[in-house]
C-alpha cells in the first residue's frame, strides 16, 4: 500500500524516463488514469490505455523522447500531499515556466490543467506540476 500513490505514479515515470523506457505499466485508479490523461491531451504523454490482469486493473503510459532520445518531460513535481493540502483560487492559478508547463488541478468538474480551469473559472488543489 502507498501513502501517496499519485506520488508513486509520477516517480514511477521519472524511473523509467532515466532509463528510456518506452511505455510503463501503473496501478489504476480513477485520479491517476484522470491525471493521465490530461497530461495526454496536453501533450506531454503518448497513449495512455486501461488495461486489465488476473491481479487486477492498471493503465500504460506511453512516454514520449525527442529525436536526440531526451524526454518530452523535462521535470514532474508534486504540489500537494496527503500531509499537505495545497489548493489555489482560479486567479491564483499562474501559467508555468512561461507557459511551457501545466499544472494539474482537482476541480468540483473533475481533473484538469490550470489553462481549462482558468477558462471555467474554477479553483482545487493542485495535485502536480508538469514542464
Amino acid at each position: 500500500m502507498y501513502t501517496d500513490p499519485i506520488a508513486d505514479m509520477l516517480n514511477r515515470v521519472r524511473t523509467a524516463q532515466a532509463v528510456g523506457k518506452k511505455i510503463i505499466e501503473v496501478p489504476f485508479s480513477e485520479t491517476k488514469y484522470s491525471i493521465a490523461k490530461c497530461l495526454e491531451n496536453e501533450g506531454f504523454w503518448g497513449k495512455v490505455e486501461k488495461k486489465k490482469k488476473e491481479k487486477g486493473n492498471f493503465f500504460t503510459i506511453s512516454l514520449k523522447y525527442d529525436e536526440k532520445g531526451i524526454p518530452v518531460v523535462t521535470e514532474l513535481k508534486r504540489v500537494s500531499s496527503p500531509g499537505q493540502r495545497i489548493y489555489k483560487k482560479c486567479k491564483e492559478l499562474r501559467s508555468v515556466k512561461g507557459g511551457r508547463g501545466v499544472f494539474v488541478i482537482s476541480t468540483p468538474d473533475g481533473v484538469m490543467t490550470n489553462n481549462e480551469a482558468r477558462k471555467k473559472s474554477l479553483g482545487g488543489e493542485v495535485l502536480c506540476e508538469v514542464w
